[in-house]
Parts: structure tokens; C-alpha cells; sequence
């Protein structure tokens, strides 16, 4: 029998339409293409020297915390209505009563003009143009004061992220002076009183600034424009800290005070007459002391798996914090998130938002300003697309029926 369909030579006038050769795509196209959060995480991984990126990264010891945050929301399982009404997802939400178009913080993180060399004054106006909150950490390698001047009035939702230190005249200093700079919300961070052990830094001999030792010589090869722009900026040191020389442990347990207690919270209220969040709590009895204190917020966090290994999983603890406090404070989730599916999955569960601190730093390692704005795109496409899916036209609809994790259900 013929064959019905016989072979032939294409033609160039079949050709030439199928053809997109193009030359390489340049760094900003290829941020801009990004579809995925581990999509800029690659990125970040090609541009960045190698104790750079794992600073971001890496986790504490065998970064198990940190391996078992992702797990949890791998055993996430949507349950989805159907034949509702999804045209217009809305994913506004408030945040300690300011509106936020999602329920999403860009968390604090240290050292992050290391990561690139705008550091915070591109992430800054990032969130603001997204409309959500914005923390900048005590770690930070940009002061108060030079943020606020280089924003100006954009509207955005400035939070001050705080670590006790040893000398509690110098906290309060910089306390009041995020609040003369337009720092709305104060976070104090209670899950550092010593630096945790973080093996990939010890490793790659990281320092702050970084020291130009054979192998980083050898790095500036390979990562030429980081390097670059790195010596032919202001020096990198943190900006609320007078010395900075040394590892990140070093610095850790010279300045923060491991002595810090209930009290220190209590005198913090007294101190401080904004919004007050706590970030790291770990069981649902530390925060409710933690809003017992006057919080009006706290984050369950374990600080990205960077300081205790093998602490609690967030996700995991949530239920059983807002089952204590729910009625009395807004509670956040922190650790783990690299997509808005994570990001619905945690607000269906009962938080109120979630802080974002790794992937919004592998889009700065990528691609600068542009790279923090593109993870906010995709987070934003990423949960308006789950909440349609999933049959909520609005953040409201979202509840513990939406959502289970796999293992603890029938």
C-alpha cells in the first residue's frame, strides 16, 4: 500500500518563517524572561562569585531547616471550587492597617550590597512600586537616613528591622532615628543571640569587606562586572555598625547580646510607639508572650534555617500560633517561599502575609533593580493565578478548606 503521506524536501519559503535565530540574549533579557523564581536563582548562581551567592543561599550546618521548609510546602495539596466567578483576582490585603497590593514583606537581610552593588537602594524602590512593605535590617549596608532622602516621598511602607545589641544606648539611637526617617514599623529580631553556625561562609572564607586572597582574585575572572562595580563603589560595611571587619559570626557575637530577655521587649514597647513585630518565633507559647508584651505582630520564622538547624518548620508550627494568638495579632510566615503558590498556601492556612528574604535577593544577584522588580512580578502573576485556580476572587476566600498538607489528612 503507497504511502499516504510521502516525503519531500522542505522548501526555504517553508523554512525561513520557523527560523528565530537571534543573537545570545544580553543579562537584562534575560531577567526579564524569567518565568520562575529558580529561574533568577540560576541566574544569580552565574553572576555572582560563589561566597556571595551562598551567603544568600546557604543555611546553618546541614541546612536541614532549611530543606524541610520547602518540603512542607511540597506537601501542600490545593483543593479548588469550581464554577465561580475568578475574571478579576484580587490579592490586596492589609498589613498592620496600611493597604499592601500583596500579602507579601520584603524581608531584611544583611550584607546586601554584597549581592549587588545598589543593594538596598534597588530593592527599595521595587517594593514600593509593587506596594508592599519594605524592611531594612540592621545588617544593612545603607543607613536610615540615606534610604528615606533616596526614596523620598513614593508612598512606601517602610519597616526598621532590629537586633538588641550589647549596648542599649546605641539601640535606642538607631531606633529613633528610623523613626525620624519615616520607618513606620519596627521588627525585632529574636532569634540571633549567637550567630549560627553556617558552614558554606566558613567554607568560602567570606568576610566582610571580602578579601582579595588567591581565590578571589582568581573569582574576578569569572565574575569581572561584580568585581567591578564592587571596587568602584563607596566601600562595602555595614552602615549602623562602626566596625565590620571579620566574618559574619565574628559580628554576630560581638555586638548582639545574647542576654536579652522578656524584658528587653517590654522596654522596647516603652520605647517604640509604632507598629511592633516580632520576628522568630518558633512555638505558639513565645508568641503569645511575644503579643502578651504589646507585638502587634509576629513572624514565624526560623530565620531562613540560618541559625539553629533542624529548629521547627514554619508552615508546620503556624496552626497551633494562630490558634494562641490570631485574635489578638496579625501573624506572618517567613522561611521556604519561592513561589506565590507558597505564598497562597500560608495565607489559606491563617497568615496574613508572608516575608520574602532569599528570593528576592537571587533576583538582585541577576539583574539589580530589574531583578527584585521581576520576582515581585511573578510572585504577584503566581498567586493571582493560583487564587483563580483555585476559585477565589479575593484573599478573604481563602481558608482552611483551600488548602492540606499531604500526611496529615486522610
Amino acid at each position: 500500500m503507497p504511502d499516504p503521506l510521502p516525503r519531500q524536501l522542505p522548501r526555504w519559503s517553508e523554512l525561513r518563517p520557523l527560523l528565530q535565530l537571534a543573537p545570545p540574549a544580553r543579562r537584562a533579557a534575560r531577567v526579564a524572561g524569567a518565568g520562575s523564581i529558580d529561574d533568577l536563582r540560576a541566574l544569580a548562581r552565574r553572576y555572582t562569585p560563589r561566597a556571595a551567592f551562598d551567603y544568600v543561599d546557604g543555611a546553618a550546618e546541614t541546612e536541614l531547616s532549611l530543606t524541610r521548609a520547602r518540603l512542607a510546602f511540597e506537601r501542600v495539596e490545593f483543593r479548588p471550587r469550581v464554577l465561580v466567578d475568578v475574571s478579576d483576582p484580587r490579592p490586596a490585603t492589609t498589613i498592620l492597617g496600611r493597604p499592601a497590593a500583596l500579602p507579601v514583606v520584603l524581608a531584611p537581610t544583611g550584607f546586601t550590597r554584597m549581592m549587588h552593588h545598589r543593594g538596598e537602594f534597588a530593592v527599595a524602590p521595587a517594593a514600593a512600586r509593587a506596594g508592599v512593605p519594605y524592611a531594612l535590617s540592621t545588617m544593612g549596608t545603607v543607613s536610615p537616613e540615606r534610604l528615606a532622602a533616596a526614596q523620598g516621598d513614593d508612598g512606601a511602607d517602610r519597616w526598621f528591622q532590629l537586633y538588641l545589641w550589647r549596648d542599649r544606648g546605641a539601640s535606642k539611637e538607631l531606633i529613633a532615628r528610623a523613626a525620624d526617617s519615616g520607618f513606620r514599623t519596627l521588627v525585632l529580631t529574636v532569634d540571633t543571640p549567637v550567630a549560627g553556625a553556617r558552614l558554606r561562609d566558613v567554607r568560602n572564607g567570606l568576610t566582610i569587606p571580602p578579601a582579595l586572597t588567591a581565590r578571589t582574585l582568581a573569582d574576578m575572572a569569572r565574575h569581572p562586572s561584580w568585581w567591578l562595580n564592587l571596587l568602584t563603589t563607596e566601600p562595602l560595611a555595614f552602615a549602623s555598625l562602626t566596625s565590620t571587619n571579620g566574618t559574619v559570626a565574628t559580628l554576630v557575637d560581638s555586638v548582639f547580646d545574647p542576654a536579652a530577655d522578656q524584658d528587653d521587649l517590654d522596654w522596647l514597647r516603652g520605647t517604640w510607639d509604632g507598629p511592633l513585630v516580632v520576628k522568630g518565633v518558633q512555638t505558639a507559647e513565645d508568641a503569645r508572650r511575644m503579643v502578651d508584651a504589646g507585638a502587634d505582630a509576629v513572624v514565624v520564622s526560623n530565620h531562613g534555617g540560618r541559625q539553629l538547624d533542624r529548629a521547627v518548620t514554619p508552615l508546620e508550627e503556624l496552626p497551633a500560633v494562630l490558634d494562641l494568638v490570631s485574635d489578638r495579632a496579625e501573624v506572618y510566615l517567613d522561611g521556604g517561599i519561592r513561589n506565590g503558590a507558597d505564598v497562597v498556601a500560608a495565607v489559606a492556612l491563617g497568615a496574613r502575609a508572608c516575608l520574602v528574604g532569599r528570593a528576592y535577593l537571587y533576583g538582585l544577584m541577576a539583574g539589580g533593580e530589574a531583578g527584585v522588580e521581576r520576582v515581585l512580578e511573578i510572585l504577584s502573576a503566581d498567586i493571582r493565578r493560583t487564587m483563580a485556580l483555585l476559585g477565589a476572587a479575593t484573599l478573604d476566600e481563602l481558608d482552611a478548606g483551600s488548602v492540606r498538607l499531604r500526611g496529615t489528612c486522610a
